[in-house]
């Protein structure tokens, strides 16, 4: 069996001039020109043959081929018109009769709340300027994607799997641990795109966790996290003072969850930040308690 043709140089450049595109740096346009790229990053998907695939920016249809190669079917989100009017039209040519397992929606991923299949997975190649809070969106929206991979600037990569006591571990790191296990899985050269960004790009892999990791809302847990990052240099006793209502009160949720109040943001995985989160709904009752011993 033939090895299915992926979109090369040549390819990618021909449809580019026969819609009329240029690249933008607005909507984060990177298009993969390197069909070893592509292999790669459907070698490092795992993707199952009867799963189905969410792609998020799937521009001229680089990666898209791949992930039809590889799974049942796909979704494909896109924001760009023209680029959402010619995708069915790519896979029409260069993989006849596919063209009934992808659904192309042309939206903002972030405001994406429904699709007409449910994909077990996400793979894309995701706007530099928006890929944070697409994944975190998406994480929230669709609890059926089971595990995703996504080429991302490498320093939002590092920032997506970094750990508790690094430099650059903050916000993403955090709110990302919350829906899944987070590991970064290879780094990607400039010349595989067109145009070629200036700085290199890396593959983060994402498996969601099989439970919740509590039954408080992700959004009271994500306030902590928030409040606490707003400040890195300062204890999250103070950091948290605002959130709380006081400094004095913050050291008391702090002490209730466990957690020294002179410890600081970055030093916490995302079970601290939730420890903090469950103490603050805890600690009315614990002053009732005390009124009433």
């Amino acid at each position: 069996m033939t090895e299915e043709q992926l979109l090369g140089p040549q390819e990618i450049r021909d449809l580019a001039a026969a819609l009329g595109i240029r690249p933008t740096k607005t909507l984060g346009q990177n298009f993969v020109i390197d069909p070893n790229t592509i292999r790669r990053i459907i070698a490092a998907a795992e993707i199952s043959p009867d799963e189905t695939v969410l792609e998020v920016g799937p521009g001229l249809g680089s990666l898209t081929l791949g992930i039809l190669d590889a799974a049942k079917d796909m979704v494909a989100v896109e924001i760009d018109p023209p680029l959402a009017e010619q995708l069915p039209a790519t896979i029409a040519k260069f993989r006849p009769g596919a063209e009934g397992r992808i659904d192309v929606i042309l939206s903002d991923a972030l405001k994406v709340t429904e699709l007409p299949r449910v994909p077990s997975a996400l793979v894309a190649n995701l706007p530099y300027n928006v890929a944070v809070p697409v994944l975190l969106h998406l994480f929230a929206t669709f609890p059926s994607i089971e595990h995703a991979l996504v080429m991302v600037q490498d320093e939002v990569a590092d920032r997506l799997s970094a750990r508790p006591g690094s430099k650059i571990y903050g916000v993403p790191s955090v709110k990302a641990n919350w829906f899944a296990q987070v590991s970064k899985a290879g780094v990607i050269g400039t010349n595989v795109f067109w145009p070629a960004p200036k700085i290199k790009s890396g593959l983060v892999a994402f498996k969601r966790r099989q439970q919740l990791l509590s039954d408080i809302p992700r959004e009271e847990v994500f306030a902590v996290v928030d409040t606490a990052f707003a400040q890195r240099r300062k204890t999250l006793r103070a950091a948290l003072a605002g959130w709380a209502g006081s400094a004095a009160r913050a050291g008391e949720i702090l002490e209730a969850a466990g957690i020294s109040p002179q410890e600081r943001g970055e030093k916490l995985d995302i079970h601290g930040f939730i420890a903090i989160a469950e103490a603050a709904r805890r600690l009315p009752e614990l002053e009732q308690a005390g009124e009433g011993a």
